[in-house]
Formats: C-alpha cells, structure tokens, sequence
C-alpha cells in the first residue's frame, strides 16, 4: 500500500523526532557528568563507611572531571540515607554507598524497609571489604580459635561473653554465624558503637570483641589484646601475623564488611558504566590502595553485574544465619 503524500511527511517528521530525541539522549550521556555528583552516606561522619567513602569520591573526581560531594544521611541502620538514593532521580548526580547492612542483612531485621535492596538500585561495582575480627583481652587464658571453642563447649553453664557494637550489625552476626558452624553457644553483648564494646573487652568485663580490624588494631599492637582470627579468605596486609578463622580450623568461615556504589533504578547504562570505569580506575592507583590499607580496606572493584552476583550470595547467606540465629530487633 502507497502513502499519499502527506502522510508521508507525517511519517518522515516523526521519524526525524525520533532520531532526534535518541540523539539528545545520547548527547546528554555522553557528556555526563556536567555537575557536581553527590554521594549519599547512609552513616555519620568519620566511620568506616563514611571514610572509605571520601576517599573513593576524591579520587574519582579527575576521572569524572566534576567534584562529588559526600552527603551524609544517616538513621534507621543506614535505611534512610539508601532510601534517599533509592528515590533520587535516575540521572546519576546521587548516587550511595551501600554497605553489608544496607544491601542485604537489614531486610531480614526490619519490617518497615524504604526500599527494596534486590530492586531499587542500579549496582555499580563494589569498592572495598574490611574483614572482621575476633579478639580477647591480653590476660585471657585463650590463645586460639581452638582454646575458644573448647571453652564454649565446656562453659554450657556460664556461657562465654563477646561483645559487639549492636544488635543486627555484621560483626553481631559474625558471632553468631561462628556459633553454629563451629556447634557453640556464646552470649551476645551489644553496646552502642565499637567504643563502648571495646572498654568492656578491656576492663575484662567480656570474654570476647567482634568488630572490624581497624578498630581494634591499635590495641593490638600496644598488647592490650590478642587477634585469635580475622574473617576473611587470606591474612591481611595490616597484621599478617595473625590468621585467618579459616585457618584456624573452621574451612571456608568468611565474614568481612564490604562497601558498594549503588544507583537509583532506571539510571541509563551509560552513566552507570561511566561511574563504574571511574571508580575500577581508582582502586588501581597505589596511593588509593595504600590510603585504604591504612584501615584495612582491599579494594575490589569488577562490573556491576559482578557487584549483583556477589550481594546475591551475600543476601542467601545471611538470611540463613538471621533464621536460624533468630536474630531480631526492636
């Protein structure tokens, strides 16, 4: 069937439209980004998160050629400021810093999510792990991880202490992932923050820390505790000396912190993939890498479907432990 004429050019200029909107949109990608870039902190300043953070967005902003400016939010385990960026527009001017506990352990603890972790972000890529550790005061009659168990096993009675910065964190559920791969039962003690539980650990008045390495490393090194095992694949380049969970009998224990660049859903995959390529860039560069061994962060970097394959397992994993765990809050 022939069109007549001005059908024709009804079907010609809508075309050109088209083509012209599809030019645009890539034109704007293609210069993304054009303005600052705000990265969304879901915890308060000069934690972990909020550390790794500015020094991730430092570093990438020569590669991006605009400035990235940390915004922290933080409240209801790292919820609202993820639920800002899960809410922002998808242009790639807020992006967050997704954490262990904002991707995958806080659904299974909290009934009233803002978001949904599985659907309401675009992955970017991971940035670093931190692993955890388990430590004891230097006077304990606990050497090892093996001590450790044998007492658990033998203390049904007056169960063994461990002490960490609150109910439902990674470390809390460090310890309870130990408890039922290694066939123990312990006592948990959350305090408000690594600080309290630290001084506890101490003065004597628990058996046990779970916390992130950096936080315990100086008392470490000033012999005030010992590091019976770090959770995590390898040995870290911050205490070498001391071995891993696994090594210490129980194969495969893994139980490390981990930060991740995440984006409202629907940003285009050609921002995406610009933040990506930025940030893989970065976690080559050795001052980077040295500025993150410092609390020892291992940069990890890959594509954002390697991002979503590995918070996947994540989310199996610690669904399982929280279960059988019966962890919950109030």
């Amino acid at each position: 069937m022939k069109l007549n004429t001005p059908l024709r050019r009804g079907v010609k200029r809508l075309a050109y439209a088209a083509a012209l909107t599809l030019a645009t949109i890539a034109t704007a990608h293609a210069a993304y980004p054009e303005r600052p870039v705000t990265l969304v902190v879901p915890y308060p300043p000069a934690g972990t998160t909020d550390i790794a953070a500015r020094t991730m967005a430092q570093a990438m902003e020569a590669g991006l050629g605009q400035t990235i400016v940390v915004e922290n939010r933080a409240g209801a385990g790292g919820s609202i400021g993820m639920g800002v960026v899960a809410r922002a527009k998808p242009d790639g001017y807020t992006i967050g810093m997704g954490t262990i506990g904002t991707q995958t352990i806080n659904q299974f603890l909290y009934t009233d999510m803002p978001f949904d972790p599985e659907k309401d972000f675009v992955p970017i890529a991971l940035v670093v792990t931190t692993p955890n550790i388990i430590a004891v005061n230097a006077k304990s009659d606990i050497k090892n991880l093996a001590d450790l168990i044998a007492k658990a096993k033998s203390s049904k009675d007056e169960k063994l202490t461990y002490a960490t910065p609150g109910i439902g964190s990674s470390v809390h559920l460090t310890g309870a992932y130990l408890e039922q791969v290694a066939g123990i039962e312990m006592l948990h003690i959350p305090f408000k923050g690594e600080g309290p539980a630290l001084t506890e650990l101490l003065g004597g008045r628990v058996d046990q820390f779970f916390g992130n390495i950096s936080a315990v490393l100086k008392y470490h090194e000033t012999k005030q505790v010992k590091l019976l095992g770090l959770a995590a694949p390898k040995r870290g380049s911050m205490a070498p000396n001391v071995p891993t969970v696994a090594e210490g009998g129980l194969a495969d224990f893994n139980s490390s912190a981990w930060f991740a660049l995440a984006a409202p859903p629907g940003t285009p995959a050609a921002i995406a993939g610009k933040l990506n390529a930025a940030m893989v860039d970065i976690l080559k560069m050795p001052d980077v890498v040295q500025k993150f061994a410092v609390y020892g962060a291992e940069p990890i970097g890959g594509s954002g479907a390697d991002m979503n394959t590995f918070v996947q397992a994540e989310r199996n994993r610690w669904k399982q432990v929280i279960e059988t765990a019966k962890v919950t809050v109030d």
